[in-house]
């Protein structure tokens, strides 16, 4: 009789522990939309401003900040001229603070992500960019790929 209720314990114990790790995991991470390649556009003219913002929750697993971490070094190494003279803006936003409303608003993040807008001629574009999370494991790759798509960015080129 003894033994049945301390495996029934044991047992109840081991569940709640499983859903707290799970829990714990989880905190702060969505999983990153999809992204239809063919939805993006190339945009000819000049782009007069970049923002690249890296969107987080209170809470951030290691990949959340990670994926924010490495933005940050993309921008300050290869743009450090561009981010100086505002035509290339960095920042990590928590979309869970109030004076954050606006660009949460205006970008529409719903997790931990990272977006490009651009600003030209035909007004404001927005785009997730939902490839770097399967960069993260690799900070070299991360960086030259962000910094590919920043530069084509810059140029117009929403391919």
């Amino acid at each position: 009789m003894m033994n049945e209720i301390m495996k029934r314990r044991i047992v109840v114990l081991g569940i709640l522990l499983l859903l707290v790790t799970l829990a714990a995991l989880g905190a702060g991470c969505t999983a990153p939309a999809a992204t239809n390649e063919s939805q993006i556009m190339t945009t000819p003219g000049a782009v007069q401003k970049v923002e690249v913002y890296h969107f987080h929750r209170t809470q951030q697993c290691y990949s959340c900040r990670t994926v924010g971490a490495y933005a940050e070094d993309t921008v300050k190494t290869y743009f450090a001229p561009e981010l100086e003279s505002g035509r290339v803006v960095f920042g990590h936003i928590n979309i869970e603070e109030p004076e954050n409303k606006a660009l949460v608003d205006q970008y529409g993040p719903t997790g931990s992500s990272l977006w490009i807008g651009v600003y030209d001629k035909d007004g404001f574009h927005k785009e997730e960019n939902v490839n770097v999370w399967y960069k993260i494991g690799d900070k070299e790759a991360y960086l030259a790929y962000l910094k590919g798509v920043i530069e084509k960015r810059m140029a117009g080129d929403f391919s």
